[in-house]
């Protein structure tokens, strides 16, 4: 008996098998500078932590997280100030908006 393979029969096939390549981590993980942008605008319009979160893609913990973490920044002074503007807004909305750059009036 030959121990040489049989002329007509295939050679077996080993699949390349390789391991897919798992997702990449959604982006929502870290607060880039551009999302901490996006949650201060928001926090300035809206009043609110949570949907400031959710509009800069995170949650609402990460946030506070955050504001922790970067206690004592300008970060965490423009959220402060993004909340007591609203509040102002709230109470007075026919109040002149304080952040906006007031124009002198008109000469005739």
């Amino acid at each position: 008996m030959s121990t040489h393979p049989h002329p007509i029969a295939p050679e077996p096939i080993t699949p390349n098998v390789t391991q897919p390549t798992p997702p990449a981590p959604p982006d929502r993980a870290q607060w880039t500078p551009a999302k901490q942008r996006i949650f201060l605008v928001a926090l300035l319009e809206c009043g609110s932590v949570t949907r400031a979160a959710m509009a800069a893609g995170m949650s609402r913990s990460s946030a506070h997280r955050l504001r922790q973490r970067l206690a004592g920044t300008p970060f965490v002074r423009a959220w402060d100030q993004a909340l007591a503007h609203h509040a102002r807004q709230l109470a007075d909305p026919f109040a002149r908006d304080s952040l906006a750059p007031v124009a002198p009036p008109a000469r005739r």
